[in-house]
Parts: C-alpha cells; sequence; structure tokens
C-alpha cells in the first residue's frame, strides 16, 4: 500500500512536469488538444522561443516525466508480479492512482492553475477571454466519465491482462 501511495504521487508529479514543461517551455499548440475547442481556436501559435534554449528544456523536461510514467508502470506490475497480486490487488493499486491522479488534476490543474491562478492565460493571454467567467475550467462532465468509467475500465483491463500473465 505504501508503494501504491509513493507511486501516485510520482504519476502526479511526472504528469505537472509534462503540463509544466509544454506550458511554460515548448509552448506548442498540438499539446493542448485536450482544451476546450474555444481556446483551441484562440491560441496564436509561438514561432519565437520564450528564451533561448526553452524548447530543449522543455522537450528534457517531458521526455524525463514520460519515463517517470512508463516507470511507474513497470514498478506497479514489477511490484504486483513479485508480491504475487491477486485481480483484485491489481485492480485496487491502477485504479488508486488513476482516480487520484484525476482528482488532482480537476482540482489542481482545472481549479487552481487554471481558474483562480491563471497560469496558463499567462503564457497564452489570448485564451482569457475564453475562460473569464467560468467557475470551472474543463467540461466537468468528461472529467467524471473518466474518473468514474474509464479509468475504473482501464484499471479492470490491465489488471485482467496483469493476470493473465502471472
Amino acid at each position: 500500500m505504501l508503494l501504491t501511495i509513493f507511486l501516485t504521487i510520482v504519476f502526479c508529479a511526472a504528469i505537472t512536469l509534462m503540463m509544466f514543461s509544454a506550458v511554460a517551455f515548448i509552448q506548442n499548440e498540438k499539446f493542448f488538444a485536450s482544451a476546450p475547442k474555444e481556446a483551441q481556436e484562440v491560441i496564436i501559435p509561438r514561432e519565437k522561443e520564450l528564451f533561448y534554449g526553452a524548447r530543449v528544456i522543455g522537450w528534457t523536461l517531458m521526455v524525463f516525466s514520460m519515463l517517470m510514467i512508463l516507470g511507474v508502470g513497470v514498478i506497479s506490475i514489477w511490484d504486483g508480479f513479485r508480491s504475487g497480486f491477486t485481480f483484485l490487488q491489481f485492480f485496487m493499486r491502477f485504479v488508486m492512482i488513476f482516480s487520484v491522479y484525476k482528482i488532482y488534476d480537476m482540482i489542481c490543474f482545472d481549479y487552481f492553475l487554471l481558474m483562480k491562478y491563471k497560469f496558463f492565460q499567462y503564457y497564452f493571454p489570448e485564451v482569457d477571454s475564453v475562460y473569464s467567467g467560468r467557475k470551472y475550467g474543463y467540461n466537468i462532465k468528461s472529467q467524471l466519465l473518466k474518473l468514474l468509467v474509464i479509468f475504473p475500465a482501464a484499471s479492470a483491463l490491465a489488471a485482467w491482462i496483469c493476470t493473465l500473465f502471472q
């Protein structure tokens, strides 16, 4: 259980690092495919780097965050095999990691960074008009669908696959 909590924290940190590197350093509009359509339409492509080497730093951080996410997956599965996890134990580990991440995403990214502290709007001020007046940043129905249906289903599928290989 302690390892699962640690892996959940690492997963959330990796996603935060990925978001930070995409928004603050790389600044490529292709990374914002999950943003509302209204925001995607007003984003101005950034040809010039924020400062010399910003994109190199951003891509380095992006690769590091992807390796962290991959590491969470590998360690989660490897430890489960080593410990002789059942389907339910694998499922509980995966659903905890994904659920805590989604709740973290909804609270920290969508509410605090996007709506309250306007982190995204600082780097892309043209989207400020899209988010002004909103109480919540992204589609809450889509977020809850992921939290309550998609992530549990993906966790069950991953747990089933893991138990096939034991």
